[in-house]
């Protein structure tokens, strides 16, 4: 046995002629006006601790999928928290580009684990942040005794000098 078509009252239209091209267009007018619900966005209160808690768990996630670049970006240094602005200073404009391009994976992660999607990030470009790393011989020989006391014992064992 066929299967009967369903009678649903409506005149059938041909799939090539004018009557079917407007009753087309007038279904994808309707589903164009079709507005979907708005569902309440999540805004829980955070603190700088968890947000920087969060922020380190997906540099580290980055480091290990071998995103090494915007690892390092993310722990030049600490970002600062106001209200649901996340502040980050970068040294330049091309470290500012390449954390920009990947910064919607960083919001999206910290707007799903802090509950809350107010949550923004701005960049700031600081060219006059200084790495804390010492240049001549007499700092890099401080630092090192700092780590191992030893050196000294060493250092005057073989006679050595600073140059």
């Amino acid at each position: 046995m066929a299967a009967k078509p369903e009678n649903n009252n409506e005149p059938k239209v041909s799939a090539f002629s004018l009557a079917s091209i407007r009753k087309k267009k007038e279904l994808e007018a309707n589903s164009k006006s079709y507005v979907k619900p708005t569902s309440v966005l999540l805004t829980e209160e955070f603190s700088e601790t968890d947000m920087l808690l969060y922020w380190n768990k997906y540099a580290q996630r980055l480091g290990e999928k071998g995103f090494k670049i915007m690892e390092s970006l993310l722990l030049i240094n600490d970002p600062k928290l106001n209200g649901t602005v996340i502040t980050i200073e970068l040294p330049n404009e091309g470290s500012k580009l390449d954390f920009e391009s990947q910064v919607n994976g960083l919001l999206g992660y910290l707007k799903g684990h802090l509950h809350n999607h107010d949550i923004t990030i701005e960049v700031i470009v600081n060219e006059t942040i200084e790495n804390k790393r010492s240049f001549n011989d007499q700092d890099r020989y401080n630092r090192l005794l700092e780590i191992n006391p030893n050196i000294e014992l060493l250092r005057s064992t073989f006679g050595l000098d600073i140059p």
